[in-house]
């Protein structure tokens, strides 16, 4: 395609938008249709936390999603060095997870 006639998509960042979220958790589920990342803020010492974001993909954009972010934190390591993990991620940990009930 011609150079020239290429159409340019502009995205724009509004000011509510451009301080971001704080997360320190993202719980992951997914239908054949979709997968479903919702960001989590949780504070030390409180027994509740709350949703941020919720964002919804097509499994496509969300395997783009997981590409980008790898190339992303490997450009990121080996600039900076390892990003070190602490503690052990257990699947098993009770965490009560749910969201606003269905209505009919």
């Amino acid at each position: 395609m011609d150079k020239s006639k290429e159409k340019k998509m502009e995205i724009e960042l509004t000011r509510e938008e451009a301080p971001g979220t704080y997360s320190n958790l993202v719980m992951i589920t997914h239908s054949p249709s979709e997968f479903v990342f919702d960001f989590i803020a949780i504070m030390p010492g409180l027994t509740k936390a709350k949703v941020m974001k919720r964002m919804v993909l097509t499994p496509e954009h969300a395997k783009r999603f997981s590409k980008a972010l790898q190339d992303n934190i490997r450009r990121y390591e080996e600039l900076h060095g390892e990003i070190k993990t602490r503690g052990k991620h257990d699947p098993q940990q009770s965490i009560s997870y749910r969201g606003p009930l269905p209505e009919a």
